[in-house]
């Protein structure tokens, strides 16, 4: 990743007699032509915050759109003289975009363009870089080396196509990148309400089905298949598109409404497959109460589901599904105690998951199934290891086994373990990093942001993906702070925290992306602190000890976590202090 320059960098366009005619000129490599192509339709399609058109900014009253565009092969087709055309679309363009790349350095037009744009206006219309391949080394034309561009970074692992894009038009709009940002969630928000309304739609179909189920006698062996059914819908399919959206407050009733329908019934009359039901809806309830922080109810709902499922077990002990049940049970009863900050307890289930997952491999050794949980295991005992009881020489094989058996999964299932993979990545990266091998921590960690942007270009709306960007641009962060890159860190910090707060806008009571934030806001402050910028880090300071004091109150999160973010909060007051008085 490269040190950009911020968007305060702009400089708002000198005084001229006519209005451009253009809002931006793209000067380019052909040998980019699609990346120029996506760029120019995205900022031509792109409208600006409705609230905000007409208002000042830097630039002049806000625009509702950044139309039109120059690109030469779309304006110059008709042009006698290319040179000519050019240098008059230079003269009637408010900016300047390079599309940096190793072809764009070397390319002479590209040179003469930015060399004309700055003859034509001086300093007084800014250049914007965009980042498309390569390294800046080797990617940004000489003819940049006076000036300090703007710039967004559109390679894959980067931080994704959408927060260039938002930043480049931030730097030509003149209004403010978090601005952009939230706009972006509030139309998030709009495509979360549909799927929200879709869910409680559901909700009230299965309640009727219910009801069905219970007063029709003669009919109600139909009825329960159809509940049931719609149970089934709820904890898979449903459940994974609310969790997507991060609504949990709706999947709370979801979960509520199902386990309902099993309360109405004589449990020691249900049949094993409903009573594995029920265990997984107990399984969601704790899972979304983990979420929120309630790590004593959640304890509840998972001791009772690891009751059901072990006594389901202990009747049909090589049964796979009845073992695959089991281990859901152990994990999540492990990652409760860990939350909890019982680490012994904690490592204790996941040893027991371990082996309930082996059991299960052997017990269907064609299937992709008892891979995927081997890997879950073995990150989750690497996991304790490293983050819990501080042994990562003993973690590394964990996290090194999880990769193997998820990348065998992957071969089988393809894209449908891209997450996976992506996480044991990023416990790689961050054993690695706690070894001191801070270039190894590196690349694992551009390789999961290559997954992860894999990912949120095909789902943008799913949270969970989101999240992990966010993780991935702090940690990236952290690694280069230890490399002494400072400026690179600054910028991947940066776009943590501006996609968090959209994230947060969705989901303002989610303990865990409020977590989060803190993480990053600590960041910022730890970065501000070592470049000197004292003010800055002080005004991240505020914002961390405000998010300390919330999750405190909801006692939320891991307690061992959270003393350690209050000393990384101290630490940078610390360095503050020697900062001043030297």
């Amino acid at each position: 990743m490269v040190a950009l320059a911020g968007l305060e960098g702009a400089l708002p366009p000198a005084p001229s007699p006519a209005p451009p005619r253009y809002r931006a000129f793209i000067s380019y490599s052909h040998r980019d032509l699609a990346t120029a192509k996506w760029l120019h339709a995205a900022l031509e399609r792109y409208r600006l915050p409705a609230r905000l058109v007409g208002t000042e900014s830097p630039f002049g009253p806000v625009p509702a759109r950044l139309s039109p565009i120059f690109r030469d092969l779309d304006e110059l087709p008709a042009a006698e003289h290319l040179s000519a055309a050019v240098t008059t679309a230079l003269g009637q363009s408010a900016a300047l975009i390079v599309l940096a790349s190793p072809d764009a350095a070397a390319s002479r037009w590209v040179a003469k363009e930015i060399e004309s744009f700055r003859a034509l206006h001086g300093h007084g219309r800014p250049i914007l870089v965009a980042l498309a391949r390569g390294e800046p080394a080797d990617a940004f034309p000489a003819a940049l080396a006076a000036a300090e561009p703007i710039a967004a970074d559109l390679r894959p692992g980067q931080g994704g196509r959408r927060l260039a894009l938002l930043k480049l038009v931030a730097g030509l709009s003149g209004v403010g990148l978090d601005a952009l940002v939230q706009r972006d969630a509030q139309r998030q928000r709009a495509r979360v309400t549909a799927i929200t309304v879709g869910a409680v739609a559901l909700v009230l179909i299965l309640s009727t089905a219910l009801i069905l189920a219970l007063k029709a006698r003669a009919e109600a062996e139909t009825a329960r298949a159809q509940a049931e059914g719609l149970v089934e819908y709820m904890l898979t399919d449903l459940r994974e598109k609310l969790k997507g959206v991060g609504r949990l407050d709706v999947m709370g009733g979801v979960n509520s409404r199902a386990l309902t329908y099993y309360g109405a019934q004589d449990l020691t009359r249900l049949a094993p497959d409903a009573l594995e039901r029920r265990a997984r809806i107990l399984h969601a309830m704790g899972e979304d109460e983990l979420a929120r922080g309630n790590t004593a109810a959640a304890l509840r709902h998972f001791t009772e589901a690891n009751r059901v499922t072990k006594t389901l077990l202990a009747d049909a002990p090589r049964n796979p599904d009845r073992l695959f049940a089991q281990a859901q049970s152990e994990f999540w009863l492990g990652q409760t105690y860990r939350q909890q900050g019982n680490a012994n307890a904690a490592l204790a289930r996941m040893q027991a998951y371990s082996a309930t997952a082996e059991a299960l491999a052997k017990a269907e050794p064609d299937a992709v199934r008892g891979l995927v949980e081997r890997h879950y295991a073995s990150a989750a005992i690497g996991t304790i290891l490293l983050r819990d009881i501080a042994r990562p020489n003993e973690a590394l094989p964990s996290f090194e086994a999880a990769l193997r058996f998820i990348e065998q999964a992957a071969r089988i299932g393809g894209n449908d373990y891209l997450m996976d993979r992506a996480e044991a990545l990023a416990w790689l990266a961050d054993t690695n990093f706690d070894l001191r091998r801070f270039d190894a921590a590196l690349l694992d960690r551009q390789k999961q942001a290559r997954l992860l942007d894999q990912m949120i270009a095909t789902d943008r709306v799913n949270v969970t993906y989101r999240f992990a960007a966010v993780v991935n641009r702090r940690a990236q962060a952290r690694i280069l702070v230890e490399q002494g890159k400072l400026s690179q860190a600054a910028v991947l910090a940066a776009d943590a925290d501006a996609l968090m707060s959209g994230l947060v806008a969705v989901e303002p009571k989610n303990m865990l992306w409020l977590s989060q934030q803190l993480s990053v806001a600590i960041a910022r402050a730890d970065i501000a602190a070592r470049r000197g910028a004292g003010d800055e880090a002080l005004r991240y300071l505020d914002k961390a000890d405000r998010l300390m004091v919330v999750l405190v109150k909801a006692n939320a999160g891991d307690p061992a976590r959270l003393r350690l973010q209050s000393a990384r909060i101290e630490a940078v007051r610390k360095t503050l202090a020697d900062g001043e008085r030297q």
